[in-house]
């Protein structure tokens, strides 16, 4: 059967990283074996449910990558079929209405607990042989449960967790309907997982104590639940599960930060999967590698120094002329059009660097003008170093403007002065770049305008 999975995330919230890697996984799954891969947003709480945040879902994806097949699919647009399917479980008797209030529910709660029991509807309302239901109450519109299987268990083999198995007496009669006929959770992803033939549930491990639940439902309406993969917790730094709460950012926000989309897939690949020893791999590879065999079973935790430094890696093997155009939106930004040289720029200082912001920081300094700090001028700029500084900008004038040539005025004033290129190469890197630190000096200078650097040197 073809591979099918699907993201199904509540905009109830901005997608974050831990997320994130919920759709990465499916996604890298389904385009692995060469299945399908469905995005379905899960829209029913409509008190909390947010375009803003079906908006980042969708940016968020968009900007990594994950396309899919099909979708998006809302489930507010879809209850005309929870509602044929709900009917369609009355008729074969599969649910009951159930008038217990919540009152006498959170009465019957405190009695369990008191009495040292789980708290769970006692099946007041559910029909048996030989049983007499209480009178309906006038004016009260029932609940609609689900008549969960009594006795027996309820087992899967999660390719994450191993086998796991949950008697179905721990599972009381679910509400899948509220009183004025919407279906509830779980019953909807369970149409919608039927529907869409989805072979392949791969989502977070908050979802364990759903899928019992879920497979019941399934093999009630007389199908074969799927393939379920729980994958463990993406922490914070601190230890604690990433949510917003705890100070996770908005997926968007990175590709604002200027990381590189292939990047974050790498990074976020191997928060709980790996393939041998390898850290820094492409899209095309970890597609190649990708099974749900090598799913890690611990808890994640989020690195920000981890993801810069796979970031700069990525960066560091792109050519400068894919990372131009990344570059040139962050200058434009800053009212700075580039020209011709700012591939070269980018190779050229693309490994000082772990984002394109970073880069941009520092290609700027090729075209807007530049104020050395007064501790770096106070320290290079002497009386000592300035007559080199003059003798080297005369030689400048007149020299051909190439990396080989200006190498050979940058020698030739130290052969006449007598001096180290430290002695000289920082003064003039403080001079021209604002900083005592930059890649090669003749490289620099051979990217930078004649009249710039010409200027720099005479006013320093």
């Amino acid at each position: 059967m073809k591979a099918r999975t699907r993201f199904a995330p509540s905009p109830t919230g901005f997608i974050h990283l831990g997320n994130i890697r919920s759709a990465l996984y499916p996604w890298a799954f389904a385009r692995s074996q060469g299945g399908d891969f469905i995005l379905r947003i899960e829209d029913t709480d409509l008190e909390r449910s947010s375009q803003a945040a079906v908006d980042v879902i969708l940016e968020g994806m968009s900007w990594l990558g994950l396309d899919a097949d099909e979708g998006p699919f809302y489930q507010m647009q879809r209850m005309d079929r929870y509602r044929e399917v709900l009917a369609q479980m009355r008729a074969q008797d599969l649910v009951y209405p159930c008038y217990m209030s919540v009152a006498e529910l959170d009465a019957l709660r405190e009695r369990q607990m008191a009495d040292k029991e789980k708290p769970r509807y006692d099946g007041t309302w559910r029909p048996g042989a030989g049983k007499t239901l209480p009178a309906p109450p006038e004016g009260v519109q029932p609940v609609l449960r689900f008549k969960n299987p009594t006795g027996g268990a309820v087992a899967w083999d999660d390719k994450v967790k191993g086998r796991i198995e949950i008697s179905n007496d721990e599972l009381d009669d679910l509400v899948i309907a509220r009183p004025d006929g919407t279906p509830t959770y779980n019953f909807c992803v369970v149409v919608d997982d039927i529907d869409m033939r989805i072979t392949h549930v791969i989502r977070g491990d908050d979802h364990v104590n759903n899928t019992p639940r879920q497979i019941n439902i399934f093999r009630a309406l007389g199908q074969e639940p799927p393939v379920y993969a729980h994958l463990p917790t993406v922490l914070n730094a601190q230890g604690e599960k990433m949510s917003k709460r705890n100070g996770a950012k908005p997926v968007t926000q990175y590709r604002d930060e200027g990381y590189l989309p292939e990047a974050m897939v790498n990074y976020l690949a191997r928060l709980g999967w790996s393939h041998g020893d390898e850290e820094i791999f492409s899209r095309e590879q970890f597609l190649q590698w990708f099974d749900l065999n090598h799913l890690g079973r611990s808890a994640a935790q989020f690195d920000d120094a981890k993801l810069r430094w796979v970031n700069a890696q990525h960066m560091k093997a792109m050519p400068g002329e894919q990372l131009a155009p990344l570059v040139e939106q962050w200058l434009r930004q800053r009212g700075i059009a580039p020209d011709a040289r700012l591939p070269a720029l980018c190779d050229l200082l693309k490994d000082r660097c772990d984002t394109t912001v970073a880069l941009a920081d520092w290609v700027q300094r090729f075209y807007a003008d530049v104020v050395p700090g007064a501790e770096d001028v106070a320290k290079h700029i002497t009386d000592g170093v300035r007559p080199a500084i003059s003798m080297l900008a005369k030689m400048l004038e007149g020299c051909p403007w190439t990396k080989e040539a200006i190498a050979e005025a940058i020698k030739e004033t130290l052969r006449a002065t007598g001096m180290k290129m430290p002695q000289l190469a920082m003064p003039v890197r403080v001079l021209v770049m604002g900083t005592p630190q930059t890649p090669s000096l003749d490289a620099v200078l051979a990217l930078s305008e004649r009249q710039t650097v010409l200027s720099r040197l005479k006013n320093g």
